[in-house]
């Protein structure tokens, strides 16, 4: 047992960190790709002559943003597993639900309306 933990805890602490890390990097990788259809439908417009090319390109980026969201709420569900209860105590408990709620409320619209964003962007 290393640092008191069974192999099998071990595991379990590794892939609770990998999860959240993924789920991290998913979604700085959502945001990055709907940077890179504005930019590219800018580009698009101004140059005529690699249109097609370049709408190819934000597709692609549409399509890994629709990936990326996918995984962020995959790896967000499994995240709502792993956190310590009352950890700050049940009034703090409380009050952290509460907000992790709203927040949840808000980067859903977030995500939704960005992802429809890039859409209509991509594809139009």
């Amino acid at each position: 047992m290393q640092g008191g933990f069974t192999p099998v805890e071990t595991i379990k602490k590794v892939l609770i960190v990998l999860n959240g890390f993924i789920h991290d990097f998913a979604t700085g990788y959502w945001l990055s790709a709907l940077i890179a259809i504005y930019l590219l439908h800018g580009y698009r417009i101004q140059a005529k002559a690699g249109a097609g090319f370049l709408a190819d390109i934000e597709r692609f980026f549409f399509w890994n943003a629709v990936g990326a969201a996918v995984c962020i709420f995959a790896t967000g569900g499994m995240r709502s597993f792993t956190y310590v209860n009352n950890f700050y105590g049940p009034e703090a408990e409380a009050t952290r639900r509460k907000m992790l709620i709203a927040k949840h409320v808000i980067l859903f619209v977030v995500v939704g309306g960005g992802t429809w964003w890039g859409y209509c962007t991509a594809f139009r």
